[in-house]
């Protein structure tokens, strides 16, 4: 499926710049300076980044149940099957192996998608790293989705995913 390295980091050294209950005590200048530790080049060899909200204590104890453990179980499953079938022959296994040839082979795109990748790619600044990120990823949600074609809505989340190496 998915590679990367699952790391937890705050916005900011205070850790209250997104927060909308808490006030960020940092300068702009101390946030660049942060943000600026985690290089460009070790972003693109994340998967996925994404900044997530605090949470509240009421949505942490509460009860209602979301999809049950054992659909997401089955679904992830089912990707992993088409994934192992759709590589048989390649020597790999997921997504997240392919390499830019592969990519070009099980990564196409309609129009549609082609031209959302684009403007991403331009008026987000992203590198090329960050482009084979997003068809793999692409891919991926396609292939949780039952999805024989990355459609535009696969590239949108995907590009969704790469919050943090955005120029």
């Amino acid at each position: 499926m998915i590679s990367s390295i699952p790391k937890v980091m705050n916005p900011c050294p205070c850790g209250y710049f997104t927060d909308p209950r808490k006030a960020c005590r940092c300068n702009p200048n101390k946030i660049a300076s942060y943000m600026g530790k985690i290089s460009g080049p070790l972003l693109d060899r994340i998967d996925i980044h994404i900044e997530l909200p605090s949470i509240k204590y009421k949505e942490l104890t509460d009860t209602k149940d979301g999809e049950p453990s054992a659909v997401i179980k089955a679904r992830v499953e089912k990707a992993r099957v088409i994934q192992r079938e759709r590589f048989r022959h390649e020597s790999i296994f997921y997504n997240t192996q392919m390499n830019t040839k592969l990519i070009k082979k099980y990564c196409l795109l309609e129009d549609e998608a082609k031209e959302l990748l684009k403007m991403a790619m331009t008026e987000l600044g992203l590198s090329a790293r960050a482009y084979d990120k997003i068809l793999k990823v692409s891919r991926t949600i396609a292939d949780l989705a039952d999805s024989e074609d990355i459609l535009v809505e696969y590239i949108s989340e995907a590009v969704q995913y790469r919050s943090l190496d955005r120029q």
